[in-house]
């Protein structure tokens, strides 16, 4: 197969499923790693696919970041239904972390109202949200993100490096079976992921609407979730797939 053929033939099969993987194309295609990697990157230049760690996929199925004010609207009483069962699974006297994001804000309306626990976050929102509570409330610190509220950078690394709680409450962008957890940036995805070494248990926030997407940059596998809190929009056939991967609490009418 001449290489033109060839990556004709590799588009066409992201085109098909979403991804593919190096080391299964070599397999298929009979030619080496390498010279699937040089197909990859030409395909790239030409805005066929973006690479990933092992493999590709479709720029067509990424999200994008939206903007705070777009976002805080948009699926309000599944969020609602979700900060309510995350509120249960907190102990008294917790330290906990909470992610930047317009559910875990919702969650943070909940906690307002108790006077036992640490909250660390990275949400100017979220912070503002329990200035008038009982909390010990800890922003993290640096760079703003402007239009979405929240904070990373060396200050936020720094920070989240030397920090320990018990539970982390997680959002993202995206959620998907086998990408796992994404996020649109990498410098998003690495202080979520400061955020779970951080924690001894992560749990995802994320209402139905995230699921089957995937973002740019990757946060973990959804094995390394403690569990996920959804709403009932996820179909019964996807929460069979997840709930043999992960806990998974379904918020709402008919859940569970």
């Amino acid at each position: 197969m001449l290489p033109l053929e060839r990556r004709n033939w590799i588009e066409a099969q992201i085109i098909k499923y979403g991804k593919v993987d190096i080391e299964e194309l070599a397999k298929r295609l009979d030619v080496s790693t390498m010279t699937i990697r040089r197909d990859l990157a030409e395909l790239e230049k030409l805005g066929k696919v973006i690479r990933t760690h092992g493999g590709a996929i479709s720029p067509e199925s990424l999200i994008r970041e939206l903007p705070y004010s777009f976002k805080e609207g948009k699926n309000l009483e599944q969020k609602k239904a979700i900060a309510q069962r995350a509120v249960s699974l907190i102990p008294k006297n917790s330290r906990i972390i909470l992610d930047s994001g317009t559910t875990t804000l919702e969650l943070a309306k909940l906690l307002k109202f108790r006077s036992d626990l640490t909250v660390v976050t990275n949400d100017i929102k979220i912070a503002a949200e329990l200035i008038e509570s009982d909390l010990h409330v800890i922003v993290t610190g640096g760079e703003l993100q402007n239009n979405v509220g929240a904070l990373y950078g060396g200050p936020t690394i720094h920070f989240l490096e030397n920090t320990h709680v018990e539970i982390f409450f997680l959002g993202a962008n995206a959620v998907d079976l086998q990408f796992g957890v994404s996020t649109p940036t990498l410098e998003k995805s690495l202080i979520k992921q400061l955020m779970m070494n951080a924690a001894e248990t992560t749990w995802l926030l994320a209402d139905s609407s995230k699921f089957g997407k995937k973002a740019f940059s990757s946060i973990c596998p959804i094995s390394k979730l403690e569990g996920i809190i959804t709403d009932v929009g996820l179909s019964e056939d996807e929460r069979k797939r997840y709930e043999r991967e992960v806990i998974l609490h379904i918020e709402g009418s008919g859940g569970k």
